[in-house]
């Protein structure tokens, strides 16, 4: 196994940090942002999009933690790919999640602006970005403890809104029928995953953990089933409530649903809690982004000043922020929609070399079914994301056969 080249980062991160980084990642993307278009593509199959985009999630946790466990380096998917496939493929899976999480980054950035205040969310998205690669700068444990007072609130919010529905609303059992045909429920499933990629998160983290043999697997898998059991909840609450049309034409669906429950003074709570959940997800995805930069830095991928550790701080704080810098610019740009189909065309991508790493490492069943899932999903997303995202993917490609 090759080892980092450059200052390691300080192993300061337990179990817990570790759990809660991943939930952060998770939860306020998923939640507040990919149902409604899930919705428009599967209609009444919505929740059977989640199991799939649920299975595929479990598969890909699985591979990460078994690769994690063996290459506990920043990097996630870029290091396994490297000692696994070859260069080539590590690059390509850098390079993947790189973009993908960057389209991540400004989508949760938008999100934010959305509901802080609507008419500016493009300002409000920038100001956030520029704020929270501040805090990431300063070192990852403030961001640890950052994240884990965002998770609380915003699971408490999300509580609100379940008990809301369900006690004062009129949420109908035949929303729930099962519906929709193979290709929207699969397109659903692709636009979800969105949601459940945040234990990523987790395994980039790998040089920061203690003991990452152990530590990793048990909180990807402790984050994953949290996320779902979440997920299942608030997805059925929501679509019981408002009916898979309204809720894909929907902006604020949770908003909507407590609205639609004949409580609106919880409304502004929920928004409240929506803005602290994309916050919470961009404060984990921004440190994803930049250990992945890191890690390529430190090959000479991309340029070798990237890699340098905060003497202080202990983090790689010109890679903090350069991907700032670059997110704040995407954030001042894109759509919120547009870009959750880029980033889940590239992640996808990104967790299909995953498995196919994992596959050499033995146990072939699980790679087996996250492979293919996730190249499945990837080809049946909207098409101009299919496109957008084969393009940049070339691109990448074509930087590695011209570096020296």
């Amino acid at each position: 196994m090759s080892t980092p080249q450059g200052p390691a980062l300080p192993r300061r991160l337990g179990t817990v940090d570790a759990v809660v980084i991943g939930l952060g990642s998770m939860i306020g993307a998923g939640i507040f942002v990919a149902l409604p278009p899930a919705a428009a593509a599967a209609g009444s199959g919505l929740l059977a999009g989640l199991a799939v985009a649920a299975v595929v999630a479990y598969c890909n946790a699985t591979s990460s933690a078994r690769l994690a466990a063996r290459y506990p380096q920043s990097g996630g998917t870029y290091v396994y790919g490297r000692e696994r496939l070859g260069p080539f493929w590590g690059h390509t899976a850098g390079w993947s999640f790189i973009v993908g999480k960057t389209a991540s980054c400004a989508a949760m950035a938008l999100t934010v602006g959305h509901y802080v205040w609507p008419q500016w969310a493009h300002g409000i998205a920038v100001a956030t970005v520029v704020a929270l690669t501040a805090l990431n700068y300063a070192g990852i444990r403030k961001s640890a403890a950052a994240t884990r007072i965002i998770v609380a609130v915003v699971l408490a919010v999300l509580a609100a809104v379940v008990v809301t529905v369900l006690g004062f609303g009129g949420p109908q059992a035949e929303r729930l029928a099962p519906g929709g045909d193979v290709g929207g429920v699969l397109q659903a499933a692709g636009l979800l995953f969105f949601a459940f990629a945040g234990y990523a998160r987790i395994a980039t983290l790998g040089e920061e953990v203690r003991d990452p043999e152990r530590t990793i697997p048990r909180a990807i898998t402790i984050a994953l089933v949290i996320t779902l059991l979440v997920y299942a909840v608030v997805a059925v609450a929501v679509l019981a409530e408002l009916g898979s049309d309204t809720l894909a034409s929907a902006t604020a669906p949770l908003a909507d649903a407590v609205v639609a429950a004949g409580c609106p003074a919880v409304a502004p709570v929920v928004r409240a809690g929506a803005a602290v959940a994309a916050v919470g997800a961009l404060l984990a995805l921004i440190l994803g982004v930049s250990r992945t930069t890191l890690a390529m830095a430190r090959d000479g991928y991309l340029p070798r000043t990237l890699a340098t550790v905060h003497p202080r701080f202990g983090s790689p704080h010109r890679a903090e922020i350069a991907v700032g810098v670059v997110v704040a610019v995407v954030a001042a740009v894109v759509d919120v929609r547009g870009a959750i189909g880029f980033s889940s065309f590239a992640v996808l991508l990104y967790y299909a070399i995953a498995n196919a790493s994992a596959w050499t490492l033995g146990h072939r069943v699980i790679p087996a079914v996250g492979l293919t899932g996730c190249v499945v999903l990837a080809v049946l997303l909207p098409l101009p994301s299919v496109i957008a995202g084969s393009c940049v993917v070339l691109v990448g490609a074509l930087a590695y056969r011209l570096t020296p």
